[in-house]
């Protein structure tokens, strides 16, 4: 060992970025197409595979899942574009999935008759390509044309293809682009705001659009007139038009950081910047302009708390006037969730109560805003969309909590009446089990709420195989959902659920996120291992029969929990997780993410991000958790050499409780159709069991 070399490992001193890089003996893993490291791959994929596949069970409840996945009788959500209600759908005869459309009176119906628009699969066949369906932007109001997104595999980057609505076929000519992370939206009849890589410098550090332009149909992209160029250390740059009847707005967005937005209206070529406050976040409704504050905002001597959704005149704001109509303010207990619906005079806003789904409706009339509370199920996770605000006041809401599969329901604003369309149908007896929500207390004394399903009367002698999700990040709030998957691979089989809801998540809006961003991070895990212990201390279970799962974010969360507290899990399946936090900024589009974690080229930064680098924090001798490595090659998201590089300094130590899985397909989501989803779920869950119940 070298003097630098021993002083680092006697001193626990920081390694300059080049000096760590290049001591990082498993950079070759991050080579995501190499020949060596595919072949790595697939060694570990085989070892994993053939030694879970053979568990008693394994096929079976793959079968079960990807049954369940391919059901004709899963709530085909759509959306309205002119007289026709679209959906994209997957299913055992459609495995890449159709594009299909119907009437409302059809879809009323137990078995509508759809018409198909575009079939994926005769798609990919005929281009000899793994497409995946990315959605389609398509043009307002004639509905006739669209911008089809397609990925090779899942990952996020995509082609771009026009397709025309009448004759259901490719447009030959039409806007193109190349595979690359485009963002494209229709500006006019013949005219798309484009941002794409358009050569050297055109694109951010995190590999996204710098410049928007203005293409117009006929001419090469490379033609395109600039409307705005942002700076390269941004995060992106884009345009977009929000137009509802009687009202149009040309939009210029500049993402400076993840967490930060400036906004322009473009008028001809003029833009001129909107002064809302940078981490806010801006929308309209029709001649009203909303405001989702992030932080408190103080206006002409009034102070707007953080968390709160603001209206205004949008013509009166530009004018000077400061006059504002406050739709929501939080309290310590309430938070706006993410869904938000419009209608012709309402505004459905879908909130939180201590995690539990609440709606408020605003009507729009004559230039005031008037609030009702809407009747709706007291407990689970509510959420609302928007129809055809131009025309109708109808909505469209969903319903659901871990024992009630999704029901979708047709709304209307200014009154409780709705008419159930679809309803899931359920795939296990949740008669058997009940929900309840438990509070832990963090090492601050702070209290983190957490959902627990069980069976009804549960013995609690430390016995029962638990599994604990968690995510806290990115202000993304963990609210209860209905998993078929988790019904028949946990809950039948004797195991409890349990959904931690820790700082870092929106659950309580913007103060729940802020307090574990960057250097608070650690507040997150605090919480975590909070209700790990919690659930010890109530004799729900213990420490060899306790298990974790997340992913993303989540990953990066079990990779700190396993190397925290190895001492406090029985088993963890990691996936596609962000773990090498010394070059997270330096993989694939991680650089955005520094507005959450921090930069770790910054010493000041890296001296606590280290501390929650789960690749930094292995050590020899350690006896850690069994633990399951899931990831996907076509994930250009989160790199899969962060998952890949950990098992390998895993193997590296001597770890023998390690397993490692990498699906070839699939993206960020890790399963690009339902025979992967399946596989790569029954995985997980018969991995976790044969672990905490040796």
């Amino acid at each position: 060992m070298n003097y630098t070399a021993l002083m680092i490992a006697t001193l626990g001193l920081a390694l300059p970025a080049q000096a760590a890089e290049q001591a990082d003996p498993n950079r070759w893993l991050e080579d995501v197409t190499g020949e060596k490291a595919l072949s790595w791959v697939k060694a570990h994929n085989t070892a994993t595979g053939s030694f879970l596949e053979k568990e008693p069970g394994f096929a079976g409840l793959q079968t079960q899942i990807r049954e369940i996945l391919d059901s004709k009788a899963k709530i085909p959500n759509v959306v309205k574009m002119g007289a026709y209600y679209y959906n994209f759908w997957r299913d055992a005869d459609h495995q890449r999935g159709v594009w299909r459309r119907t009437t409302l009176e059809e879809y009323r119906k137990t078995e509508p008759v759809w018409e198909t628009v575009i079939d994926l699969d005769a798609v990919a066949t005929a281009d000899k390509e793994n497409w995946v369906w990315k959605g389609a932007d398509c043009r307002y109001p004639a509905w006739d044309r669209c911008l089809v997104n397609l990925s090779r595999g899942g990952a996020d980057a995509v082609v771009i293809k026009e397709f025309d609505l009448n004759t259901k076929q490719f447009v030959a000519d039409g806007f193109t682009l190349p595979e690359g992370h485009n963002e494209v939206t229709w500006q006019g009849k013949d005219a798309v705001f484009v941002g794409t890589d358009f050569g050297p410098g055109s694109m951010t550090e995190t590999g996204y659009p710098r410049i928007s332009k203005l293409w117009q149909r006929g001419t090469p992209v490379s033609t395109a007139k600039l409307v705005y160029e942002g700076q390269k250390g941004d995060v992106q740059v884009g345009s977009y038009v929000y137009e509802r009847e009687g009202y149009r707005y040309e939009i210029v967005q500049r993402t400076p950081t993840f967490f930060t937005n400036e906004y322009f209206l473009r008028e001809g070529d003029k833009l001129t910047q909107i002064a809302v406050p940078q981490d806010a976040v801006l929308s309209f409704f029709g001649p009203q302009m909303l405001i989702k504050l992030r932080a408190a905002w103080t206006v002409d001597g009034h102070t707007y708390a953080s968390g709160s959704l603001l209206a205004a005149d949008f013509a009166g704001f530009r004018a000077g006037k400061r006059e504002f109509s406050v739709l929501f303010e939080p309290t310590d207990t309430t938070a706006l969730s993410d869904s938000m619906a419009s209608t012709q005079h309402y505004l459905i806003l879908s909130t939180l109560d201590n995690v539990k789904g609440r709606l408020i409706e605003w009507h729009f009339d004559q230039g005031k805003w008037t609030q009702r509370k809407v009747d709706a199920p007291a407990f689970g996770s509510l959420g609302v969309e928007s129809i055809d605000e131009d025309a109708s006041d109808d909505y469209f809401m969903t319903s659901v909590d871990f024992l009630t599969p999704d029901s979708l329901s047709l709304a209307h604003g200014g009154t409780d009446a709705r008419e159930l369309l679809k309803q899931r149908p359920t795939y296990f007896d949740a008669s058997k089990y009940e929900i309840a929500q438990n509070e832990a207390v963090s090492k601050d004394g702070t209290h983190v709420p957490y959902f627990i399903v069980k069976a009804k009367g549960l013995k609690l002698d430390g016995n029962n195989p638990t599994l604990l999700y968690g995510y806290g990040g990115f202000e993304i709030s963990m609210t209860p959902y209905y998993s078929a998957s988790m019904g028949k691979g946990w809950l039948e089989k004797g195991g409890v659920y349990v959904l931690a809801n820790i700082r870092g998540g929106g659950e309580f809006g913007p103060r729940w996120h802020d307090a574990a961003l960057k250097s608070k991070r650690q507040n997150a895990y605090d919480d975590f291992i909070a209700v790990a212990e919690d659930l010890v201390a109530r004799k729900i279970t213990q420490p060899k029969k306790l298990g974790i799962m997340g992913g993303s974010n989540g990953g990066l969360l079990m990779g700190v929990m396993m190397t925290e507290r190895p001492d406090l899990f029985g088993a963890v399946v990691c996936q596609v997780p962000l773990l090498d936090m010394r070059r997270f900024n330096k993989m694939l589009v991680g650089a955005q993410w520094m507005g959450e974690y921090g930069n770790p080229d910054d010493p000041k930064d890296w001296a606590y991000i280290k501390r929650f680098s789960p690749y930094h924090n292995l050590h020899k001798n350690t006896k850690y958790p069994n633990i399951l490595f899931t990831t996907s090659t076509r994930d250009d998201r989160v790199h899969p050499g962060h998952a890949r590089k950990m098992m390998a300094q895993m193997e590296k130590l001597g770890v023998k409780s390690v397993w490692y899985y990498e699906n070839t397909e699939g993206g960020h989501a890790g399963a690009a159709n339902n025979k992967q989803v399946a596989y790569m779920t029954a995985l997980e869950y018969t991995f976790l069991w044969k672990m905490l119940n040796p």
